[in-house]
């Protein structure tokens, strides 16, 4: 007999606290918190005695309950919630029975247990992503001037700074958070009952002689509008979920907002990922991980294993976001297979995702950074990463065609020849009275056109 699924190809996430928010045991706990909420919240709005709301929250205990023989017997109805809420009617008291899960429908449990999850998950994320955008400003406060090549379509273009780009990992960080937190406030619990009209739970609650619609103020069930609406907003207090305008069982704006979010993230630390990826490169060496992988056959190996593992992440995390929008074209009233096929890629972007923060946040705590290496690099091309500053100079005593010329004509001598473009250009010089009295040692050195490299660096640190 195999055991079930311990995270065994998916290291990203094995061992990551969204492994635990997110794992069938905290699914389970989160539907019968909102299972225990709802009878509470109808205990305080009146339409169930206080003692049941105590009896299913003291019962409501993920412990005691078989996951695998619900998901088992999931099958028989489509979802885990029928089963559930037959064991947890049978666990309660006698007299409390008749309050387990009144009203509801199973789509009202699953997708507020979907939002406590996530909600938790997310918690658990943001820490990792301040964590991460905290390192990250140490690195570009330390290296604010560390000069190294820029690198356009994977070839040198201008000199940049580590600093301006480590404080741009950090921007998109503190982006990912600020839509994370956004999308954490804003997940609503799901209340509507069979078809989003609330009609149960009037039903349930009127008494017999309050069939009747009295000056607009009740229902056709007897129950006051108003007092329906209450429910709801105490069931989302209950939870610590917002309260939804319109029960959104086909309307799955919260989904998909969600999905965005945590995609997004993904490809913010998949950002510094592939930065990491490419630096990090044998030949290139002007990073390297502090906690590196080692290799099955190749002993002198020290693989980058938290960016290469972020990267996996950043890969998988757009086509489960797909399927989240895909489901946004949900049928009638409750859909038949838009709502189910969720369930799985959003616990799957959830655990990418939180694994990755972890990921982000070591990488960044332990990336070594190698200044010596991005001196060296810089002049790699001999003096051609001046070029643009050089072409900015020349053009403005011999005109930007002659200026561009020039150059291009001294960039392929200097690539022919194996020459310094500065040695080259002092026979340029020569042929170009204009250009008479520039100092070429200058001019050519690439630590000294950063631009506002700094100044960028600054600001962008300014952000909290």
């Amino acid at each position: 007999m195999y055991e079930s699924d311990a995270g065994l190809l998916a290291p990203g996430r094995a061992g990551s606290p969204a492994e635990a928010t997110t794992g069938d045991s905290a699914f389970l706990q989160a539907m019968l918190d909102a299972e225990a909420a709802l009878t509470r919240a109808q205990s305080a709005c009146g339409l169930a005695p206080a003692e049941a709301g105590r009896a299913v929250t003291e019962t409501a205990d993920a412990g005691r309950f078989d996951v695998r023989d619900l998901a088992l017997r999931a099958r028989s109805g489509g979802n885990p919630v029928i089963p559930l809420v037959a064991d947890l009617t049978a666990a309660v008291p006698e007299d409390a029975r008749p309050y387990v899960h009144r009203g509801a429908t199973s789509q009202d449990i699953l997708d507020t247990a979907a939002m406590l999850v996530a909600s938790r998950t997310l918690a658990t994320v943001l820490d990792d992503l301040e964590r991460a955008a905290g390192e990250v400003a140490r690195h570009a406060t330390t290296h604010r001037d560390t000069q190294m090549a820029g690198r356009t379509l994977t070839q040198h273009a201008v000199p940049t700074t580590f600093g301006l780009k480590a404080a741009g990992w950090r921007a998109l960080i503190l982006d990912a958070r600020d839509r994370l937190t956004a999308v954490r406030a804003s997940l609503p619990a799901q209340l509507g009952g069979a078809a989003g009209t609330l009609a149960a739970f009037s039903a349930f609650s009127a008494p017999p002689a309050a069939q009747e619609d009295t000056e607009g103020q009740k229902g056709a069930d007897g129950r006051g509008e108003a007092d329906l609406l209450a429910l709801v907003a105490a069931y989302a207090r209950e939870l610590g979920l917002a309260e939804p305008v319109l029960p959104w069982h086909t309307l799955r704006t919260p989904i998909a907002d969600l999905a965005g979010a945590l995609a997004f993230t993904a490809g913010a630390l998949g950002k510094m990922a592939a930065d990491v990826l490419t630096l990090s490169r044998t030949e290139i060496g002007e990073v390297e991980e502090e906690e590196w992988g080692g290799s099955s056959a190749l002993p002198h190996k020290a693989n980058p294993v938290h960016a290469t593992l972020i990267a996996a992440a950043a890969r998988r995390a757009p086509g489960l976001a797909a399927t989240l929008y895909g489901s946004l074209t949900a049928e009638d009233e409750r859909p038949a297979g838009a709502w189910h096929a969720e369930w799985e890629p959003l616990r799957d972007l959830l655990r990418l995702v939180g694994g990755a923060a972890r990921d982000g946040a070591a990488l960044a705590a332990g990336l070594r950074v190698v200044p010596y290496a991005m001196r060296e690099n810089l002049q790699l091309t001999d003096g051609l990463i001046v070029s643009e500053r050089l072409a900015a100079v020349f053009a403005g005593r011999i005109g930007r065609a002659r200026a561009r010329e020039v150059l291009a004509g001294a960039a392929d001598r200097a690539r022919s020849e194996t020459a310094d473009l500065s040695d080259v250009l002092f026979d340029v010089l020569r042929e170009e009275p204009e250009l008479a009295g520039l100092d070429l040692a200058e001019l050519t050195d690439p630590t000294r056109y950063t631009g506002s490299a700094g100044l960028l660096t600054d600001r962008a640190l300014e952000r909290r």
